[in-house]
């Protein structure tokens, strides 16, 4: 299993092509395409803040739905967008505004051709992915070694917004313990959610959200290779969204 799994994209398509075509990919049907047969894989948060929310959304539908030929797993961005478009009551904040906005200025025929796509993606994700004969985890915020397996409401939590105390920082984030600090297991798990200046890798796991909708990098994991490649974002750097994890 050849894969190049992608950081929280969060709508920057540019950075995301761009990173794709330094991993090798082809563009030339419309998709990235990669000649010797390698896959890519997401760790969630394709949408919000950034500036091509809704292409980067129906690429990866068109990557993992249509053509079968890409691994997906959902983040609390993807969440929160799943909810809108049922119509439940979600706050429009914290990036989803940006989303909505682009929502809003398609015609209702593009609006419900969307939100098809989107929930179907949604609806087909598992939690979290386990691959390469167990080897392998993806999951959006992480994963601790006992909930490798199951899948109730408190590892949806878990791999959707991390180790949360309950708490909340000043900018109302929730505050997250380190669980990759204590992490022990064969697996390795690659992961995002949280942004850091470069890939973390700790205990074998690797977050890999380095921050592109904040100015950082859009990075990508090569497996089995692991090998990190980056390409720098185009998007204004916001050095407070950089946080280090107690």
């Amino acid at each position: 299993m050849n894969l190049d799994i992608i950081g929280d994209i969060h709508g920057c398509y540019q950075e995301f092509e761009e990173l794709t075509k330094k991993l090798g990919y082809d563009w030339s049907t419309g998709l990235p395409v990669h000649p010797d047969n390698r896959h890519l894989a997401f760790v969630g948060d394709l949408t919000d803040r950034g500036p091509e929310s809704l292409k980067t959304a129906t690429l990866v539908w068109e990557l993992a739905m249509n053509k079968k030929a890409a691994f997906y797993v959902p983040g609390n961005h993807c969440n929160k967008l799943y909810r809108y478009l049922l119509g439940n009551k979600v706050q429009t904040t914290h990036g989803l505004e940006t989303t909505v906005s682009e929502i809003m200025s398609l015609n209702s025929e593009q609006i419900n051709e969307f939100r098809g796509k989107f929930i179907s993606l949604y609806e087909s994700a598992p939690l979290y992915h386990v691959l390469d004969q167990g080897r392998l985890v993806i999951a959006h915020a992480g994963i601790r070694e006992d909930y490798i397996g199951k899948h109730n409401s408190k590892v949806k939590t878990f791999v959707l917004y991390g180790d949360i105390t309950g708490k909340t920082n000043p900018d109302g984030t929730p505050v997250r313990r380190d669980w990759a600090k204590n992490y022990q297991g064969k697996a390795t798990i690659v992961y995002g959610h949280t942004p850091v200046r470069e890939p973390r890798v700790l205990n074998n796991t690797y977050n890999i959200d380095t921050g592109a909708v904040f100015g950082g990098n859009l990075s990508a994991l090569r497996y089995p290779e692991m090998e990190l490649v980056s390409v720098p974002s185009s998007m204004p750097f916001v050095p407070e969204k950089f946080r280090e994890i107690k």
